[in-house]
């Protein structure tokens, strides 16, 4: 299902994309500004393009992967504008914006036509807070795992006195492992009320909290593991490029849960 928004969406995001290049090789303040002003056009506009689709099939709108992959685009542009204003840099937006693009032009030109599906309980609005939830867990999650990827090579280039006029343009290595620390504390929030909704809408549905679902396990397993970087972060020894290259290592158990898992070893658990 593709409309006059989802180009609009597409767009906003394409132009948000340049401005942030732009602003990576000039430092102007009037072109970064802009680029945010056009990230924020992209995010509100994909929202209304959600709720569109949510509209045609009369249920949530990412029963499916397209729409999980489409809410997964704006989730992570969320995340990556509230970022950009709490800390105050816009320089690792190039970095973040292309797998926004990619997300949301796959769900823009591959998705199939909507259609309507019947309304169950199970697409009740705690299902939907639970989705939404967890995939914004996984989006804040893959935010600090490029931040980290850029402090890394940044932390390497500095080593190394390989520098050039982008460079320059990069927040300060404290900066950057602030700011892949927030995207952990929000992806581990975000998570925690997505399994606690899990575990809920189980037991309305299936009558017990606990289903043993491969999904489950490996959920709690990503809990403990970011949470443990979160402890360990906070000790001076594993502060840096440690506590970076052990935030890149976690994302591959988000990877293998939200790949592996959901399309071979859950049951119920396909597209979140």
């Amino acid at each position: 299902m593709t409309s006059i928004l989802d180009y609009l969406v597409l767009a906003f995001y394409a132009v948000s994309l340049g401005l942030h290049i732009w602003y990576l090789y000039t430092d102007s303040r009037l072109v970064g500004r802009l680029g945010t002003v056009c990230l924020a056009g992209g995010v509100v506009s994909h929202y209304f393009a959600l709720l569109s689709r949510a509209r045609a099939v009369g249920s949530v709108p990412y029963q499916d992967l397209y729409g999980s992959m489409s809410l997964f685009a704006w989730l992570l542009a969320v995340t990556y504008l509230g970022i950009e204003r709490f800390h105050r840099q816009r320089a690792v937006a190039p970095f973040i914006l292309p797998f926004v693009i990619a997300f949301a032009s796959v769900s823009t030109f591959l998705a199939p036509a909507a259609e309507a599906v019947h309304r169950s309980k199970a697409y009740g609005p705690l299902f939907a807070l639970h989705v939404t939830v967890n995939i914004l867990a996984y989006a804040a999650f893959a935010l600090s795992f490029v931040v980290s990827l850029l402090y890394l090579a940044q932390n390497r280039w500095l080593r190394h006195r390989r520098l050039g006029t982008v460079i320059w343009r990069f927040p300060a290595l404290e900066v950057l492992e602030r700011m892949s620390r927030s995207s952990v504390i929000v992806g581990v929030s975000a998570l925690s009320f997505g399994i606690l909704f899990g575990f809920i809408w189980a037991r309305r549905l299936l009558g017990q909290y606990i289903t043993g679902d491969p999904k489950e396990i490996v959920s709690l397993l990503v809990l403990l593991v970011y949470a443990t970087y979160l402890w360990l972060s906070r000790k001076t020894a594993w502060r840096g490029a440690r506590a970076c290259r052990l935030c890149v290592a976690s994302f591959f158990f988000v990877i293998f849960s939200y790949t592996v898992v959901n399309f071979y070893l859950s049951s119920y658990h396909r597209f979140f």
